[in-house]
Parts: C-alpha cells; sequence; structure tokens
C-alpha cells in the first residue's frame, strides 16, 4: 500500500480515477440520457450568460433583442408573400376590367413570359371562366371564387368538372396556400383551358 509520503499528483489522481470506476459508482450515475441532458442544459445556460453578457441591460437586453428579431422576421415573411395569398378566399375576378377569354389569355402568356407565374395561373383561369360564359355554361357573376366557379360548373358539365377542380386547387394552392408558381403550375391551368375549349359542353 502507498504510504502518504509516497503520494503525488499523478498517483492521488490515478487512485481516484480507480476508485470511482469501480461498479458501484457506475450503477449510482444517473442514466446517460440524463446526464447528457444536464450537460446540453449546463452549456446553453454559459451560451446564454455569454450572450447576456455582450448585450446592454443583460438578459432582459438579450430578450428584448431575441423578440426584436423574431418581429422583423415576421414582417419580412409577410412582406414576401403576395398579396392577397392569406385570409378568406377573394373573387376570382375583384377588381379586374371586363375582358374576353382571349385578353385574358394574352395577359396570362404576357405574365408567363416574364417570370410572374401567380398572375399567369390567375389570368388563365380567368380565361377558363369567360370561355364557360360565352358557351352559356355558367352565369356571369364576378363574386364567384375558384371552388365554387368549380363547383358550378363542374355541376353543370361533368364531363370538365375535374379539369376544372384541378385548376381552382391549383389556384387556391398558389395565391393562399403560399405555393411558389413556376411554369409547371401555368402549364396546368394551359392544358386545363385548352381542354374545355376542345370540349363539347352539353349542360346537365
Amino acid at each position: 500500500m502507498t504510504g502518504l509520503s509516497d503520494l503525488t499528483r499523478d498517483s492521488a489522481r490515478d487512485a481516484a480515477r480507480a476508485e470511482l470506476s469501480r461498479r458501484e459508482y457506475a450503477d449510482a450515475q444517473p442514466p446517460l440520457l440524463v446526464r447528457l441532458a444536464g450537460r446540453l442544459v449546463r452549456e446553453l445556460g454559459e451560451l446564454l450568460d455569454g450572450a447576456a453578457a455582450a448585450v446592454p441591460g443583460g438578459r432582459l437586453g438579450l430578450l428584448l433583442l431575441l423578440g426584436l428579431l423574431v418581429l422583423l422576421v415576421a414582417v419580412v415573411l409577410a412582406r414576401v408573400r403576395p398579396a392577397g395569398r392569406s385570409g378568406a378566399r377573394a373573387p376570382l375576378f375583384a377588381g379586374s376590367a371586363e375582358l374576353s377569354a382571349a385578353q385574358h389569355r394574352e395577359l396570362a402568356d404576357r405574365a408567363a413570359a416574364e417570370g410572374r407565374f401567380a398572375d399567369a395561373v390567375r389570368e388563365r383561369l380567368r380565361a377558363v371562366v369567360r370561355d364557360l360564359e360565352a358557351r352559356g355554361v355558367l352565369d356571369p357573376r364576378p363574386g364567384r371564387t375558384a371552388g365554387e366557379i368549380a363547383r358550378d360548373a363542374g355541376a353543370a358539365v361533368p364531363a370538365v368538372a375535374t379539369d376544372l377542380r384541378r385548376a381552382a386547387v391549383a389556384f387556391d394552392e398558389v395565391w393562399y396556400g403560399g405555393r411558389t408558381a413556376d411554369a409547371s403550375s401555368y402549364a396546368l391551368l394551359v392544358e386545363v383551358d385548352e381542354r374545355v375549349g376542345r370540349s363539347r359542353l352539353v349542360v346537365s
């Protein structure tokens, strides 16, 4: 046995490690996940303390700064999203001039060529509706939403009901669901427009 006079720093450390490695000490330790969680909490606390020390006002100043950052992100996201894409569904023709199907198609193609695919999707759906009105499937009614148009026209002409639902869903996803419109979104509306145009519409 090592005497007290022979005990050095290294030998004391080795003896302590040997003692703590015994099974009864290992069994007494908290589970690994508990130890990891405790370590994470301690490190997070140290990180917050360090950040608070660097910010005027300490912890209160840090909380105010974080609140301002959250508010800034919310404002940026709100401004990035196109207008009219949140809240209740607006009428498809709200505030728009009385144009023919051909004129709406022209506006749609121009918007698509300029990369404004959300506008292109809207104008192409408007073209579909004007075509249905001109062919007697729908009565002109400016207050309809895209979903109402698909429902009413689909009920009148079941042959195009599925196509109209697809168009309405695509429109709603872009204008109200936060989906970014692209060339494929517009291509779907073009396909629906052309299919409806080729269809022999027999009102039931």
